[in-house]
Parts: C-alpha cells; sequence; structure tokens
C-alpha cells in the first residue's frame, strides 16, 4: 500500500499547537487595564473642566 507523501495527509491532531492561555490572559489583563486608565482620564479631565475657577469660592456668584 502506497501512502501519499503530502504533509496535509500526515497531520494528526497532536502535531497542532498549543493555545498559548497565558498570553492570552495577559493580553485580556492589559487591555482590561488600559480600558480602566482610559475611563480614570476622562473622569479627571471632566472633573477639571467643571471645577470652579481659583479665584471662585464654590457656592458663591462670580465677583464683577
Amino acid at each position: 500500500m502506497l501512502v501519499p507523501l503530502d504533509p496535509i495527509w500526515q497531520t494528526d491532531s497532536h502535531d497542532m499547537p498549543k493555545p498559548n492561555y497565558q498570553f492570552e490572559k495577559r493580553r485580556r489583563e492589559l487591555d482590561k487595564k488600559a480600558k480602566k486608565e482610559e475611563k480614570r482620564r476622562k473622569k479627571l479631565k471632566s472633573d477639571r473642566s467643571s471645577a470652579p475657577t481659583p479665584n471662585q469660592a464654590p457656592g458663591r456668584a462670580p465677583q464683577t
């Protein structure tokens, strides 16, 4: 019986590379950290824009 020498015919399930779960987990963690940092920056930016000016006390009308 002749067996073809083509590599397509010689693949087994154990020849497949194993998934790298540590890499995937680290990638998810980095994505989560970046998203959290972006959210923090956005909040900080909005807090700064809504904060009163230094010469204006909170709860008082601006002086004219």
